[in-house]
């Protein structure tokens, strides 16, 4: 039996919002030093991976992510102290989130099905918001 889980986003306007796939970019950005590579290693498009770094930085009042372009050099994107604040934050509530979910589930998990009648006919993905 697993565990039960939680995946959540935490919303801090109508537009402004992070979740599972803007940290792992972050993370990804942090450890490659690089835009382009954390989204090829996500499975996106530059492109996405852009309007993604673009939509965190324009979400708080600092910029999360600083890059610079290509050439001799070569480029680059790190985090800001900022950005580093922001996974720290996120990774320490999903800990708690995920251990009140076992805590709370646990119980039900037992009695879960342990193969999906069909993909259909799957249960639905609970999803938190914080505002």
């Amino acid at each position: 039996m697993s565990k039960p889980g939680i995946r959540f986003r935490i919303d801090f306007g109508p537009d402004e919002a992070i979740g599972p796939g803007k940290i792992s970019l972050l993370e990804h950005i942090d450890s490659s030093g690089s835009i382009s590579q954390a989204a090829r290693d996500l499975g996106m498009s530059y492109r996405r991976g852009w309007q993604l770094v673009v939509s965190l930085n324009q979400s708080f009042e600092e910029p999360l992510i600083t890059a610079s372009t290509g050439g001799r050099g070569g480029g680059g994107a790190t985090l800001t102290p900022l950005g580093r604040e922001v996974i720290q934050a996120y990774r320490a509530f999903e800990t708690h989130v995920q251990d009140e979910a076992a805590r709370y589930f646990m119980r039900l998990a037992r009695r879960a099905r342990k193969v999906p009648v069909s993909r259909a006919k799957a249960a639905p993905v609970m999803r938190m918001s914080a505002r």
